[in-house]
This record gives structure tokens, sequence and C-alpha cells, in this order.
């Protein structure tokens, strides 16, 4: 069973808050999650994701952004998202053995937007991006890759299939999994999450 500590962690905009929890044994790598726009880090995506590499050996960190934990729905503007969560990161490389491990960053859909433009900032390894939002629904001339594409370090990618948020190809250094059938809700989608990501870790920690 994983051992889970709360945290408040002091922002400019108010306070956020992280939840860590640890593997069974002496963590190889921290993965620090963020939630979508509108929704919490209880989004059944996420979870898969952290029961999958809290048994590969990675210490997990989800992150609630302060406008979330204040009761607000509406998301912050980008660069407080990014300035919050860049504290989160700060307050997980405090914690007692965790500054020297490997970092990696990721989220659903504005959590992984936040994670790939901070990803260098916050000196992550890889990024996790579960429903990356490529563009507005209808708006494919708005399109967000940039800041996929400009995360500068592997990526893995699980995206619908009827995302009506886009589908972002494949490219050196990123995976995209399609879930068949699934929207940017990603149901249906956990077992590609269980399934491909201890691969990509592996790859990425070297182990």
């Amino acid at each position: 069973m994983a051992r889970a500590t709360r945290l408040e962690v002091a922002t400019a905009k108010g306070p956020g808050e992280l939840v860590l929890e640890r593997p069974s044994g002496v963590p190889r790598a921290v993965l620090l999650l963020g939630h979508g726009a509108g929704g919490g880090v209880d989004a059944r995506d996420l979870l898969a994701a952290r029961d999958t590499a809290l048994a590969s050996g990675l210490l997990v960190a989800l992150f609630t952004q302060p406008y979330r934990v204040a009761g607000r729905r509406a998301p912050a503007p980008a660069a407080q998202l990014d300035d919050a969560w860049l504290d989160a990161v700060r307050a997980v490389r405090g914690r007692r053995g965790l500054r020297r491990l490997p970092l990696v960053v990721g989220g659903r859909s504005s959590g992984a937007r936040v994670a790939c433009r901070t990803a260098t900032a916050a000196g992550a390894v890889a990024v996790v991006a579960l429903a990356f939002p490529v563009h507005p629904p209808g708006r494919p001339e708005r399109s967000r890759l940039p800041e996929l594409d400009g995360a500068g370090v592997p990526a893995l990618v699980v995206q619908g299939e009827r995302d009506p948020f886009g589908l972002p190809p494949d490219a050196p250094g990123r995976r995209v999994v399609v879930v068949p059938g699934a929207d940017h809700a990603l149901r249906r989608g956990e077992g590609l999450v269980t399934q491909a990501l201890p691969t990509f870790l592996d790859d990425v920690l070297g182990t």
C-alpha cells in the first residue's frame, strides 16, 4: 500500500496542494502529475498513471493548482499555472531524499500543457501527456503543438482517437498511443496507460 503525504504548496496566487505517494521500496524516480482545466487529480487516467508508476518503483506526486484548491473551476492564466507548477517542483525537490532523483513530469489536458511548457525549467527527464489538447475544438489553426514539440525531453502521449482537441503526430522523441474510440475524457484508455507507461519509464530512466 502506498504511503501518502499531503502538503500545502505556497504560491503567489494562494496555496496549492501536493499528495505524495511512495512505492513499496526505495523510489528510483519521481513522477509529478497535474490535472486538467476543469477537473482534479482524481481523473481516472491520472490515477491509472499513478498506480502504474508506483508499481514501477516511482514516487508519485499529484499537484492541485491553487485555483482548484480555492474552489474555482475557471483556470488561472498560463503564466500563473506554470509558476505554481514550478513551486510544486521545488516543494517536491525539497523533500528529503528526492532532490537527486530523476524527475518525470506530466498531466492530463491543461496539466499536460503546463508540464511541457516547464519541462526544461523543472529539470525533467521526460513528459507524460494524457489527452494533450493540440488545438481548441474546431480551431486547428490555433495549434498548441509547439508546446509539445518544445518540451525538449522524450514524451509519451496517450490520446483518444476521437478527441475533438486533435491528435498529435508521432515525432522524434515522442511516442503517441491512440485509444480507439475514445474522446478527450480518455474513457477506456486506462488500460493503454497501464501498458505503455512502464516501458516508457524504463526507456527514459535507463533501467
